[in-house]
């Protein structure tokens, strides 16, 4: 199945790339990573996703086909233009899904804008702050470098995202997508920054009232399981849903798995 087009549409002030596809369904956005593309979506994971729900990805402010503008980065402006694109597409209501870096900018969305989101997955995320459980500093040292080849980096991201014990047994090229945009180093390193500068949201998080499912890799050590826990505890009767022997990639690891807890959630019918 080919990639669907590339489109760009002006919102906040920038110029923002992203890709539609699947049904005339309720519209489903997905908010991604620090530094990572749209197209580092898996489309094994995306797919059944598409036959119920209007899928919308899109490159955050700074990331591969979206322009910076001169704005210093934080997580409420990357909130701040995932709204913008709603605006710009003419969608209302949306349901959000939000992974790693992604899950604090979808929950300052939803925190802003509380009628703006339907139901709220967030995937490997934290509440940062002095509430949030770090990875270690090897860890981020190869997360956050972007230097040498493509293959260099993607070795690097391997060696994160992904279980030792399944690296051991799985070629991680066979279960990724190709990814062909990039980000620049000094893009990521602004991205870095205003990750670590969030105050987080542990104090505000009962505030949040839509359904939301919180989901992790039991194995993931870029955003430890139990950071998902504490998002969980917080959010008044938030699911919570972990998978054995999956990593910050699991996405790649069970795409399958995957998007059955998340199809499972938002087609749910509410209590």
């Amino acid at each position: 199945m080919n990639p669907p087009a590339v489109r760009y549409i002006t919102a906040n002030g920038i110029t923002i790339a992203y890709q539609q596809s699947g049904s005339d369904g309720p519209p489903l956005i997905l908010i991604n990573g620090f530094a990572s593309t749209m197209d580092t979506w898996n489309p094994p994971f995306l797919e059944p996703l598409a036959q119920r729900f209007r899928i919308i990805v899109f490159d955050n402010r700074g990331t591969g086909y979206t322009s910076a503008g001169e704005i210093p980065f934080s997580l409420p402006l990357f909130a701040q233009d995932t709204l913008a694109l709603m605006d710009a597409l003419g969608i209302s209501r949306a349901h959000i899904l939000g992974l790693s870096m992604g899950a604090s900018i979808a929950q300052e969305l939803v925190l802003a804008h509380p009628g703006r989101v339907d139901r709220l997955v967030l995937i490997s995320g934290t509440c940062g702050g002095e509430h949030m459980v770090m990875m270690q500093p090897e860890i981020w040292a190869r997360l956050s470098d972007k230097s040498g080849t493509g293959v260099d980096v993607a070795d690097r991201m391997f060696s994160v995202l992904f279980p030792k014990n399944w690296l051991a047994s799985h070629d991680p090229w066979q279960h990724c997508p190709d990814v062909r945009e990039t980000t620049p180093e000094h893009m990521a390193a602004q991205q870095a920054e205003a990750l670590f500068r969030w105050p987080g949201s542990f104090d505000r998080l009962p505030a949040i009232r839509c359904p939301v499912l919180v989901v992790t890799g039991a194995e993931d050590v870029v955003i430890p399981p139990q950071n998902s826990r504490i998002l969980a505890d917080r959010i008044t009767g938030s699911r919570l849903v972990e998978f054995p022997g999956a990593g910050h990639g699991l996405q790649y690891q069970c795409p399958r798995e995957l998007a059955g807890a998340v199809l499972a959630f938002l087609t749910a019918v509410r209590e």
